[in-house]
């Protein structure tokens, strides 16, 4: 295990919190010039700003937004403490309080005994037999999405991987007896909220909101829409009383066995589809981009997975849900992509309670960060930590890196409800769509980060040149 970083460089500062007391010991971290510099700078590329403070500080970092204190931490042992040891001391961030606008009292949002309400009843649409039911619509939507592409066509991978997995979130979530147009209309609405959510996670967001401003207008809209078309389907749902085999009905007709057998409200479905949505639509397809971007880069690794395909999957067949337990390597890549462009690329705490971090001293009321984008790449536990290589997962490669110093899904009571249903979905994409198909960058672009709620291609996107595998 290696020691905690940056103690040498802390200095005792003798600050008092809102209630006069002393406090401990202040952690390292960088001082702005101008009021609100570490704002502006976190805003302007916050991945390289929260690089910066691991590498600089050590593993327990200070730094302040606006008038709030923030600290993050970037070793295994305090991001398991502020996860699992101590999870109670921590509530969500301002950051994700704010996607409320979005999301409602989902489970990616809700707090203490309604969440844990939440988690009970929507456990049940995630057990490993009730997913598996799903592989074989992720494999058809892939093969319709492998159709389309020509040889030799140049294609942004990142708008086909959204188009491909609002496609099956919209069938398992909806069943496929929904109108297609009801789904590319959620998955419109969706997007757009997307593209507004930055504007929205300004400071002072709270006021900006009542003002008639035209992204506020376009925001508000959008979520109207949303709410309109989930609504009409829960309504029909409840007057049928069926259960079609979907996601939504198992949250309609789940009870709560240890809350005298109630059953969510249409506003707690409607949270939960979205959170449900969001995460199975937004986080799978960036996954998957950068997936085949790194494999583009990558020859090597990539003759090595259709390798692997060619072996497991005979004659060219496509895969199915019992395949994924032979394609280790397929899921390698899929880890390894997540490392190094993790979808959730950081999480943010709210400290209720005074908490101490590697000696250092953390008051409540704090902003607590963990990212994943950053203890992903640390050269402690991933050597050569910006080289793209699958062999760091082989079970003897796994065993030498302690827990949390990889953790794409959270973890703790938080840890992601749909991680199963991540894993099985973007093996299966992958393997479909490799099988039958090689990509390469296009000549003279460059790829860049876009990291807002998740972690998502810049400007230009990701734009491949398709090359059929004969």
């Amino acid at each position: 295990m290696a020691k905690y970083q940056g103690r040498a460089k802390h200095t005792r500062r003798e600050e008092r919190d809102d209630e006069g007391m002393v406090a401990a010991l202040a952690p390292p971290g960088p001082k702005s010039l101008w009021p609100g510099g570490h704002i502006i700078a976190f805003r302007r590329d916050p991945l390289a700003f929260l690089s910066r403070l691991a590498r600089d500080y050590g593993d327990v970092a200070r730094f302040r937004v606006g008038p709030q204190r923030a600290f993050l931490l970037n070793h295994p042992d305090l991001i398991r403490d502020m996860f699992v040891t101590h999870h109670e001391r921590f509530h969500k961030g301002r950051a994700l309080q704010r996607t409320k606008r979005l999301l409602g009292e989902g489970l990616l949002t809700s707090e203490g005994e309604h969440h844990r309400r939440q988690r009970r009843l929507a456990q049940p649409a995630f057990h490993r037999q009730r997913i598996n039911f799903y592989g074989q619509v992720m494999v058809e939507h892939a093969e319709r999405a492998a159709a389309r592409w020509r040889d030799g066509e140049t294609v942004d991978i990142s708008q086909e991987m959204m188009r491909l997995t609002l496609g099956i979130v919209g069938q398992t979530l909806f069943d496929a007896g929904v109108e297609s147009s009801e789904a590319d209309e959620v998955g419109a609405a969706l997007s757009e909220m997307m593209e507004l959510f930055g504007y929205l996670m300004l400071p002072y967001t709270e006021l900006l909101e009542k003002l008639p401003l035209p992204q506020t207008r376009r925001f508000k809209r959008a979520r109207a829409r949303l709410d309109a078309v989930i609504y009409r389907i829960i309504e029909e749902r409840r007057r049928s009383g069926a259960d079609r085999g979907d996601l939504l009905s198992m949250l309609m007709l789940a009870e709560d066995e240890e809350g005298g057998r109630e059953r969510m409200s249409d506003e707690q479905v409607r949270d939960e589809a979205m959170t449900i949505f969001l995460a199975g639509h937004e986080t799978t397809a960036n996954a998957l981009t950068w997936a085949w971007y790194l494999l583009s880069q990558n020859p090597e690794a990539e003759a090595r997975l259709h390798a692997e395909l060619d072996e497991v999957l005979e004659g060219g067949r496509a895969p199915a849900v019992e395949d994924t337990q032979r394609l280790r390597y397929t899921e390698m890549v899929a880890a390894e992509t997540m490392r190094l462009y993790p979808p959730a690329w950081a999480v943010g705490r709210m400290a209720v309670e005074d908490h101490e971090a590697g000696g250092y001293h953390i008051p409540a009321g704090s902003l607590v960060l963990v990212s994943q984008y950053v203890m992903h790449r640390d050269p402690r536990y991933f050597p050569d930590p910006e080289r793209f290589d699958p062999a760091r997962w082989t079970p003897e490669a796994k065993e030498t890196r302690p827990p949390f110093s990889y953790f794409p899904f959270g973890g703790g009571v938080r840890r992601c409800i749909g991680e199963g249903f991540a894993w099985m979905e973007i093996v299966l994409l992958l393997a479909t769509l490799a099988r039958r198909w090689r990509m390469r960058l296009a000549p003279g672009h460059t790829v860049e980060t876009r990291p807002v709620i998740t972690l998502r291609p810049g400007r230009g996107g990701v734009p491949l040149k398709m090359e059929k595998r004969k």
